[in-house]
C-alpha cells in the first residue's frame, strides 16, 4: 500500500523507493555477489532498551524485511516510512511533555513572582545586622580607648623609669668620681711629716677666705631661709599626724571636724603648694581643691558614710584615692634635711598624675551624685508647691498664712541649695519646668460653676449672698433632716430600689464626702448601666405594645415620664415650667393618641428646641448631636432608639442640676457637716444598729503598739511625758495600720467610725502593695545594673503602674511585659535579665497572694508605713511643711523616689479622712481612751486585751 506523502519533512532521493524504480532494472545480480553485497555485517549494534527507537515495530520489520528480502524485489517504502513517521511522534511527543513542563515552570515561576513578598524577615535581619555592627563599632571604640589609655600608661611608667636610670647613672657616675678624686687626694698625702710640731711651710701661711659677692649671699641666705620654711611647712603637716589608719580609728565626726579645722586646711594647702598641686587659682577654688584633697582621707576611712552605694564608679574613686594617698605619703617619708626637704622631680610627677586621676573620678562621681539630690530637692520643691496650692483655698486664712510661712522658709532653702549645686540658670530652669509639669498634671476638680450651672438657674450674683442663696443655704440642713425623716418612712423594699435606680447617693455620704473634698460632685457611673438598662427595656415595651395595637397608651406614658422628670429641673412659675407643662399635658397627649393626631416629629422637634435650653454649656455638644438626630424622619425602631436616647440625655440632665444643686448647698453642708454626722452615729448607737465593739478593738491594738514602741525607746521604763502617747499619735497609728496593709480589708477590721471609708481605705491599701511591689522590682534593677538608687525611673514606674493597675497576675504575660519594659530601657547582659525577670516574678506571685515576704518589698513597705505615718501624725502646720518638705528626700533613700506623688496623695487623703472623722467622733473617742486609762490604772494589761479582742473578732469573721 502506497503511504501519502509528508509534506513537512522532505524524503531523501535514497529513501523514495516504488516498484515501478525496481521493476526497471535489467537485472539481478547474482547469488554469490549479492550475498557478498547484502550480507548482514558482524559489528550491527545489538538491541538497545526498550525506549530506543530500534526496538520499535517499524524498526523490527525494517530490519526483518531487510534480511529476508534483500535479494527479491519487494520495496522498503513502507517500512522507511514507517520507522521515520515512528521517530518523528516520539519526537513530538518529547517536545510536548518538554513544552507542557516549560509551561508548568512559567506558570510557577509567574505565581511566586506576583505572590506578595515577606520583607519582614529581611528587615529584622538587616536591622539586626546594623545593631550588631554599631555594637562591635562601640566595643572597637572601648577597646581603643582603652589600648589608648594603656599605651600611654606604659610610655609614662617607661619615661619615667628611663629618666631615673639616668639619674641613677649621673648619681653614681659622680659618686665615682668623688670616690676616685678623694683616693687620687689620699695617694699624693700618704707620708705623715715625722715632727708634728713643725709644720709645712705651706701649712703655715694663713688661709685667706676667698670674698664673696652680695648676690652669692643672697642667694645662700634665700636657699637656706626656704628651706628653712618648707621644714616648718613639713613639720606643721607631720604634726597633725593624718594618715589612713588615724582617719580609721577616728570616728566620722571626729573625722569630719577635724578635717573642718582652720589649721588643718591652712597646713594642707602649703602642703600642696610644696608639692605644686595647686596653680594660681582664686581663694574659693584653692579651698575647694583642699577639701577635695582632704576628702581622699575620708573616702578611705569610712566609706560606708560618705558614698550612697558600693558600685563600680564608688570602687574606682576609692582606688584613685588610695594611690593618691600611697604616693604622697611616700613623698613625704622622703623629705629630709640632705635635700633640703625639697621633692625629687619623680615623686612630684607621681603624686601629681595620682592626684590627677583623683579629681577626675572625684569630679564624675561627684556630678553623679549631685545630679541625683538636684532631682530630689526639686521633686521637694515642687510637693511644697502642691501642698501650697491645695490649702491655700481650702483652709482658713490663719491656717493658709502659717502654712505659707512655712513653705516659704523651705523652698528658700531649697532653692539656695539647688543653685549652689546646679548654678542659679539651670536651677531656676529646673523648677520652673517641673511646676509646670506639676501643675498640668495634677487632677482637675471638673467643670466650674459658671460651665456647670443649667442655664435656667439664676446666675450666682457678685454681691455677698443673694436673697434666693440665702434661702437655699438656710433650708439646706432642714432638707437633710425631711430627707431623713422620708427616708425612714420608706419601707426597706423601697430604699434598696431607690439606691438601685437613682445616681444620689444618701444625706450621710454626701455630708462626708463633702467634708473630705469641698469639689466632690456625683458619679453617674455606678448606676449608669442599671439605669441605661432600665429605659433599655422600657423602650422595648413600647415598642411591643405599639406593634399590638396599644399605642395611645404608651404614648401617653411616655410623654408623662418625660414631662415629670424635665418638670424637675425647673422652679414652677418659671416660662419654661409653664411651656413644658402645657405642651406635654398628658390628657391632651392622651386625647391625641386615642384619635391618631399625635405626631412624633413635631413631639421630637420641640424636645430639640427645649434641651439646649436647659442644659449646662459643657453639655452643647451631646444635645446638639441629640437634637439633630431627633428632627431626623426615621421608622418605629428609629423612634424608639431615638426615645432611649432622650431618657440618657435627660437622667445626665437631671444629674448636672442635682451637682448644681450640691454646689450651692455645699458651703452649709460642710459647715454642719460634724454635727450631722455626730447625731445620725448617735442615732445609730441608740436604735442598735450598729456597735463600738469593733472601734474598741481597733483602738485598743494601736495603743498597744505605740506603748510597747514607747517602751522600747525608754529601757528604763522612765514614765516621762515625752515618752508617753498621745491620743493624737494613737488615733494615727491605728489609722496607718488599717489603711497601709496588704491583705484585703476585712469587715472585722474596720471600726465603725470609718465604715463611710471603707472603699477609700481599700484603695489605699491596693495603692500601697503596688508601690511596694513596683519599688521593689526597680530597687532590684538598679542593684543588679549598679545604678544608683535615689535616681528617679518616673518613665518605668509609670508605665508599670498603669500595668498593674488591672491585677498582678491576672494576666500570664504580665511578667514577661514588666521584663521587656525595663529591658527596652536600659540594656543588660542575658544573666541579669534571667535574674531579674525570676525577681519580677517573684514578687507578682506575693503581691497577687496579698502577702510580702521577700526581704526587699518588707524593708520597703515597712519604711512606707513609716514615712506616712511620719507625716499624718504631724500635728502642727509647722510640723506637716517640715514632713512634706524632707518628703522627697526620705522617700528616695528609702528606695521610693518614684512615687513621690502617689505617697503625696495618700498622706492628703488620710490627713483629710482623720480630720473629719475625728470632728464627728472625737466623742467616742475619749470615751474609750478614758476607758483604756482607767483600766491600766487599775493595773489592766492591755497587750491581753487587745489579743483576746483580736481573737474574737477572726472567731465572729
Amino acid at each position: 500500500m502506497q503511504m501519502p506523502p509528508n509534506d513537512d519533512i522532505p524524503e531523501e532521493a535514497e529513501m523514495v523507493l516504488s516498484d515501478g524504480a525496481e521493476s526497471n532494472l535489467p537485472f539481478s545480480p547474482p547469488p554469490r555477489i549479492a550475498a557478498r553485497f547484502y550480507r548482514s555485517s558482524t559489528t550491527r549494534r545489538k538491541s538497545s532498551a526498550t525506549s530506543s527507537r530500534r526496538n520499535s515495530i517499524s524498526s523490527t520489520q525494517s530490519h526483518t524485511s531487510t534480511r529476508s528480502f534483500r535479494n527479491t524485489c519487494q520495496s522498503h517504502h513502507i517500512a522507511q516510512h514507517l520507522r521515520r513517521a515512528s521517530i518523528l511522534e516520539n519526537r513530538k511527543a518529547r517536545l510536548a511533555d518538554r513544552a507542557a513542563h516549560a509551561e508548568q515552570v512559567r506558570l510557577r515561576a509567574a505565581l511566586a513572582k506576583a505572590a506578595p513578598r515577606n520583607s519582614n524577615i529581611e528587615e529584622k535581619a538587616l536591622a539586626a545586622q546594623q545593631a550588631r555592627e554599631r555594637h562591635l563599632a562601640q566595643v572597637a571604640a572601648a577597646c581603643a580607648e582603652e589600648v589608648r589609655r594603656a599605651k600611654k600608661v606604659a610610655e609614662d611608667m617607661k619615661e619615667r623609669k628611663a629618666a631615673e636610670e639616668r639619674r641613677t647613672r649621673q648619681e653614681m657616675e659622680d659618686r665615682l668620681a668623688d670616690a676616685e678624686k678623694r683616693r687620687l687626694e689620699y695617694k699624693r698625702n700618704t707620708r705623715r711629716p715625722r715632727t708634728a710640731s713643725s709644720p709645712p711651710a705651706d701649712t703655715k701661711k694663713p688661709v685667706i677666705p676667698r670674698a664673696v659677692s652680695t648676690e652669692e649671699a643672697a642667694r645662700r641666705i634665700q636657699s637656706a631661709w626656704r628651706a628653712r620654711a618648707r621644714k616648718n611647712i613639713v613639720d606643721a603637716w607631720l604634726a597633725f599626724g593624718l594618715s589612713i589608719d588615724k582617719v580609721h580609728d577616728l570616728g566620722f565626726e571626729e573625722v569630719t571636724a577635724l578635717l573642718n579645722e582652720h589649721k588643718v586646711l591652712a597646713a594642707t594647702e602649703q602642703m600642696m603648694n610644696l608639692f605644686g598641686l595647686l596653680f594660681g587659682e582664686d581663694a574659693v577654688s584653692r579651698g575647694s581643691s583642699v577639701r577635695t584633697f582632704l576628702s581622699a582621707f575620708l573616702i578611705l576611712g569610712h566609706p560606708a558614710q560618705v558614698l550612697s552605694r558600693d558600685g563600680d564608679q564608688e570602687q574606682d574613686l576609692i582606688q584613685k584615692a588610695k594611690d593618691l594617698i600611697m604616693a604622697f605619703e611616700a613623698a613625704l617619708s622622703k623629705l629630709a634635711t640632705f635635700n633640703y626637704y625639697t621633692p625629687s622631680p619623680t615623686r612630684l610627677e607621681t603624686v601629681a598624675l595620682a592626684h590627677g586621676a583623683f579629681m577626675t573620678a572625684f569630679n564624675q562621681w561627684k556630678a553623679r551624685d549631685s545630679s541625683a539630690l538636684i532631682e530630689t530637692m526639686v521633686a521637694s520643691f515642687v510637693s511644697l508647691d502642691a501642698i501650697w496650692q491645695s490649702v491655700k483655698d481650702e483652709t482658713v486664712e490663719v491656717v493658709a498664712e502659717e502654712y505659707k510661712s512655712g513653705i516659704r522658709d523651705n523652698q528658700a532653702i531649697l532653692l539656695s541649695k539647688i543653685k549652689r549645686l546646679a548654678g542659679p540658670d539651670r536651677a531656676l530652669q529646673l523648677i520652673r519646668k517641673a511646676i509646670r509639669e506639676s501643675r498640668r498634671a495634677r487632677p482637675k476638680k471638673g467643670p466650674s460653676g459658671e460651665v456647670a450651672r443649667p442655664r435656667v438657674a439664676s446666675p450666682t450674683p457678685a454681691s455677698p449672698i443673694s436673697e434666693e442663696q440665702a434661702a437655699v443655704h438656710a433650708q439646706a440642713a432642714s432638707q437633710l433632716a425631711e430627707s431623713d425623716a422620708t427616708q425612714a418612712s420608706e419601707g426597706h423594699q423601697a430604699q434598696s430600689l431607690s439606691k438601685l435606680f437613682t445616681s444620689i447617693p444618701t444625706n450621710r455620704i454626701l455630708v462626708h464626702e463633702l467634708s473630705i473634698d469641698k469639689e466632690y460632685r456625683i458619679d453617674a457611673s455606678p448606676t449608669a448601666d442599671l439605669r441605661d438598662a432600665l429605659n433599655r427595656e422600657l423602650c422595648d415595651a413600647m415598642r411591643q405594645g405599639i406593634e399590638h395595637g396599644e399605642g395611645a397608651v404608651w404614648t401617653a406614658a411616655m410623654a408623662e415620664n418625660i414631662r415629670a422628670k424635665l418638670l424637675r429641673l425647673l422652679k414652677p412659675g418659671n416660662t419654661m415650667h409653664t411651656l413644658i407643662s402645657e405642651t406635654l399635658d398628658a390628657d391632651l397627649i392622651s386625647q391625641q393618641s386615642s384619635q391618631g393626631m399625635f405626631s412624633y416629629a413635631k413631639f421630637f422637634a420641640f424636645m430639640a428646641n427645649i434641651l439646649p435650653k436647659l442644659c449646662a454649656p459643657f453639655r452643647d455638644a451631646e444635645v446638639k448631636a441629640l437634637a439633630d438626630r431627633l428632627q431626623e424622619e426615621g421608622t418605629l425602631p428609629e423612634m424608639i432608639e431615638k426615645l432611649f436616647e432622650l431618657l440618657h440625655i435627660i437622667d445626665l440632665l437631671s444629674l448636672d442640676y442635682s451637682n448644681f444643686l450640691l454646689m450651692q448647698s455645699a458651703p452649709v453642708l460642710i459647715k454642719e457637716a460634724p454635727s450631722y454626722e455626730q447625731r445620725e452615729f448617735a442615732e445609730d448607737l441608740e436604735q442598735g444598729r450598729i456597735t463600738l465593739k469593733r472601734t474598741r478593738r481597733w483602738w485598743r491594738s494601736a495603743a498597744v503598739n505605740m506603748h510597747t514602741e514607747a517602751d522600747r525607746r525608754d529601757p528604763w521604763s522612765e514614765s516621762l511625758p515625752m515618752n508617753r502617747p498621745t491620743p493624737q499619735k494613737i488615733y494615727a497609728r491605728g489609722l496607718i495600720d488599717l489603711a497601709i496593709a496588704t491583705s484585703p480589708l476585712r469587715d472585722a477590721e474596720l471600726p465603725e467610725t470609718l465604715e463611710l471609708d471603707r472603699a477609700r481605705i481599700a484603695r489605699i491599701r491596693e495603692e500601697a502593695l503596688r508601690i511596694t511591689t513596683i519599688g521593689g522590682i526597680l530597687l532590684t534593677a538598679k542593684n543588679l545594673l549598679k545604678r544608683d538608687v535615689r535616681s528617679q525611673w518616673k518613665n518605668e514606674a509609670n508605665r508599670m503602674w498603669e500595668t498593674l493597675k488591672d491585677g498582678y497576675l491576672k494576666d500570664p504575660a504580665t511578667p514577661s511585659k514588666i521584663s521587656s519594659l525595663l529591658e527596652s530601657s536600659h540594656a543588660m547582659p542575658p544573666s541579669t535579665r534571667a535574674q531579674l525577670a525570676s525577681t519580677i516574678t517573684r514578687l507578682l506571685t506575693q503581691a497577687d497572694a496579698g502577702r510580702v515576704s521577700d526581704p526587699v518589698t518588707k524593708v520597703l513597705f515597712q519604711r512606707l508605713k513609716t514615712h506616712i505615718f511620719n507625716r499624718v501624725s504631724a500635728s502642727s502646720s509647722s510640723e506637716r511643711v517640715k514632713a512634706a518638705s524632707t518628703a522627697t528626700e526620705g522617700l528616695a533613700t528609702t528606695g521610693l523616689p518614684e512615687f513621690v506623688s502617689h505617697v503625696g496623695d495618700i498622706c492628703d487623703q488620710l490627713g483629710k479622712v482623720s480630720e473629719v472623722d475625728r470632728k464627728a467622733h472625737s466623742k467616742w473617742y475619749e470615751e474609750i481612751a478614758e476607758e483604756l486609762e482607767r483600766l491600766g490604772a487599775e493595773g489592766g494589761d492591755l497587750t491581753s486585751s487587745a489579743e483576746s479582742d483580736a481573737s474574737a473578732g477572726s472567731a465572729s469573721e
